[in-house]
């Protein structure tokens, strides 16, 4: 449906769709179902864990990013709350913002807490939506970061 200005905005299916896809990627790092975090992603996508990492924005295929992932997070308990969900976008393109907190925990008990927003770029290709860059901004890091395998040290 277009809006004042002549774009075409984005339905309440895809709004739905939108949330879905956030709590799929989210769900998938404490399910630890990395096919599943997978077919979030776009074949290629940027990334910018600058924040939490110490490392440089960087494009990478969804294979990479998800070995990364697996291979930081496999040993670690997590659960990711992701909440103030804002959506915006036009046609098949879009942008999502959510608030996250993201709490880990080892075998030995220690923790690594934080509290962000992720910022993801969107697109329907085909009919479905997919992630295809995902900006972490930190407001908070609480805990042992060298519990998290990804973090520089």
């Amino acid at each position: 449906m277009p809006n004042q200005k002549g774009n075409q905005v984005l339905s309440l299916e895809d709004v739905y769709a939108l949330q879905q896809l956030v709590a799929r990627f989210a769900n998938s790092f404490d399910l630890k179902d990395w096919v599943r975090l997978e077919r979030c992603l776009a074949p290629e996508l940027h990334t910018d864990y600058s924040d939490l990492r110490g490392t440089p924005p960087e494009r990478m295929s969804s294979s990479r990013f998800v070995e990364l992932r697996r291979s930081a997070l496999q040993e670690l308990q997590t659960h990711h709350l992701a909440g103030h969900v804002e959506i915006e976008g036009s046609g098949s393109v879009g942008t999502v913002k959510a608030s996250m907190a993201i709490y880990r925990r080892n075998a030995l008990g220690e923790v690594l807490n934080t509290h962000c927003l992720y910022i993801f770029g969107v697109a329907r290709t085909d009919g479905a939506w997919t992630i295809n860059s995902i900006v972490q901004k930190v407001f908070i890091n609480h805990g042992q970061t060298a519990i998290h395998k990804g973090i520089e040290k």
